[in-house]
């Protein structure tokens, strides 16, 4: 079926605030993607045509972070997240549309809702810092594999566990990209046995692809230069106002 006629009105600044959130620079942004283009046609193939996009994002973000990340988290969250990846190919046929829509709009409710919490806690007493190979590290690492499968929102419960570390700036997002590059080129081989890799959808992909590098580099400048305060503030914005839009739609057309 052809793209509808607004498709790239939403899939081009898709394709930037997740390239910025790839390059380091306000993480949170990847997760908007997805919801931006469902926006404009359904979240599977919005999530089959931002893949390959994201594996050229992820190898620019690999080559500027190479041998920054902290590989003791990474030993325990990749694996769980390979159990999230296979559930989410196993419960791939029982996945709706509308049920997508519904769980990618309650993930960034509920990541919105999270982050205004942790304001009001801020100058709250510290918590103790978990440890690394905790059961918070598989629990978080699974489910950001299943809801990166569905929908390429891995990064608020990948987020859960790995802000709460506590890590250097540089050494948080080398550990984010080399998690997400990895988790990305394994959910190549279920998505291509599910065919979602149809000639439509990689023509689109190749379409959007020069914006990849681009963002993502940009996102690479602006985490080394420039302050994110402001700029959180937008993106959470912006998060709840899609989150409510995808609830909004899968509950009316359940209804």
């Amino acid at each position: 079926m052809p793209l509808p006629a607004d498709f790239y009105f939403f899939a081009i600044p898709a394709v930037i605030l997740v390239g910025l959130s790839k390059g380091g620079f306000a993480g949170s942004m990847g997760m908007l993607g997805v919801p931006i283009m469902a926006l404009s046609l359904s979240p599977v193939q919005a999530a089959a045509i931002m893949l390959p996009i994201l594996v050229v994002m992820d190898m620019v973000g690999l080559w500027a972070y190479r041998g920054k990340a902290d590989w003791s988290i990474l030993q325990i969250m990749i694996p769980a997240a390979c159990l999230g990846i296979g559930l989410g190919w196993l419960m791939a046929d029982l996945l709706s549309a509308e049920l997508i829509r519904l769980a990618v709009g309650l993930t960034a409710l509920a990541f919105v809702f999270d982050y205004a919490l942790g304001k009001l806690k801020k100058n709250g007493s510290e918590q103790e810092q978990p440890e690394k190979g905790s059961i918070s590290a598989i629990f978080w690492g699974a489910v950001s594999g299943l809801t990166s499968f569905i929908a390429h929102v891995g990064g608020p419960p990948y987020q859960i566990h790995t802000l709460s570390l506590r890590l250097d700036k540089i050494t948080f997002v080398a550990t984010s990209v080399y998690f997400f590059t990895i988790v990305n080129a394994i959910k190549l081989v279920p998505y291509f046995a599910l065919g979602q890799f149809s000639t439509q959808n990689l023509q689109t992909s190749l379409t959007l692809l020069p914006l990849a590098p681009i963002a993502t580099l940009t996102g690479i400048w602006l985490v080394r230069h420039i302050s994110q305060t402001y700029f959180y503030r937008l993106a959470y914005s912006a998060m709840f106002v899609i989150a409510l839009k995808l609830i909004w739609d899968s509950v009316t057309a359940w209804l």
